[in-house]
């Protein structure tokens, strides 16, 4: 298959190692938003090349998929929304490129939950993208619901109550505390539910020039490569990330959190400032696990599917139980890991927020 078919527009492929996809590519430094000019050095830099990297997924973003006459087809549905979130992503991700630095056009909850005119434009062009092949299906993006939990829980009660089983979940810019302050460390996050359960989860990193893709049952990748969660099997070998939670109640939870973490000794705390990385890097087995106490469903929609299609675990960090879209209080890890870190946590004092318990 040709591969310029597969990664249309600006994107390259980056060739994996031999194990799988663990290691991060380089990231040059810039000290303007990049452009396509920017694009190009940073290609040459960090060694992007064309040469389609060895894995075992030939048709990583549903390419060729056509929209079946059934949308009960699972299968096929799954191939074709595969393909229609990658090719929003994309546009959404050339966005971002252009214009990392924004400046804050609003806070939403308080003075942590920043936006941007940025936002509002990666989202309104996915949605359009989405509604093109799409146009009964029902689409939550975090651009279009109030800052705080209670909206955001409000929301997502009245989508997946509506008439239509299909559900897209988009967060145009996870991340944007990042993205504002020019730290190319932020993504794209595309979750496709039916009937409420995740069939189609796609991250895009726009400045690391990777996909994250998973379809359920098909396996989780990124580009061409094969995504599998990491070995570590011990506390004392783990890589946690955590976040900075958006109201003081969620951040005095992630500081227990860490507590807790270092008095069993984990080999390191990481925060990256964006949920979707940070779970699709749990895919990839570069940290081992990622908790945190107040997530919305847009944060969490593809990265969740993309942790267990890699082999891992993610559930409510609470209660134990399986992850879902109401799910604000998570564990992500790699599955050996998963009990003994949920018990630290947990009796550290970790909890879910009012609207949880």
């Amino acid at each position: 298959m040709s591969l310029a078919k597969v990664s249309a527009g600006v994107f390259a492929t980056v060739a994996p190692p031999k194990r799988h996809a663990r290691p991060a590519p380089r990231v040059a430094s810039f000290h303007a938003s990049p452009g396509p000019g920017h694009l190009r050095c940073w290609r040459r830099c960090v060694g992007l090349t064309t040469t389609p990297a060895l894995g075992s997924n030939p048709e990583p973003m549903g390419f060729n998929a056509l929209v079946p006459p059934d949308e009960t087809d699972l299968p096929a549905m799954r191939q074709i929304i595969l393909k229609v979130a990658t090719d929003a992503a994309k546009l959404g991700a050339t966005i971002m490129l252009d214009k990392l630095g924004a400046d804050v056009v609003k806070t939403k909850a308080n003075a942590r939950d920043l936006l941007t005119e940025v936002d509002s434009e990666v989202q309104r062009v996915i949605e359009q993208r989405v509604r093109k092949t799409f146009p009964t299906h029902d689409f939550l993006g975090e651009e279009s619901v109030p800052g705080g939990a209670k909206a955001s829980t409000a929301a997502l009660d009245t989508v997946l109550n509506q008439s239509s089983d299909w559900l897209w979940v988009v967060d145009p810019i996870d991340g944007t505390t990042n993205f504002c302050h020019s730290m190319p460390l932020s993504a794209v996050s595309i979750g496709v539910a039916y009937q409420g359960k995740i069939q189609v989860g796609v991250i895009m990193d726009p400045f690391a020039g990777e996909i994250f893709s998973s379809s359920l049952g098909g396996g989780a990748y990124v580009n061409f490569a094969q995504l599998k969660v990491g070995s570590e099997e011990t506390l004392q070998e783990a890589v946690v990330c955590t976040g900075y939670g958006a109201s003081d109640e969620s951040a005095s939870m992630m500081l227990l959190g860490m507590k807790s973490l270092t008095k069993i000794q984990v080999r390191s705390i990481r925060m990256l400032g964006s949920a979707a990385i940070m779970l699709a890097w749990v895919a990839a087995g570069r940290v081992t696990a990622y908790f945190e106490a107040d997530l919305n469903s847009w944060d969490t929609a593809a990265g969740a599917l993309l942790v267990t299609e890699a082999g891992g675990q993610i559930t409510n960090l609470v209660t134990g139980e399986n992850y879902s879209l109401r799910t604000r209080a998570i564990l992500a890890s790699n599955g050996k890991t998963h009990g003994a870190l949920r018990q630290a946590l947990v009796h550290g004092g970790v909890r879910g927020l009012k609207q949880e318990t």
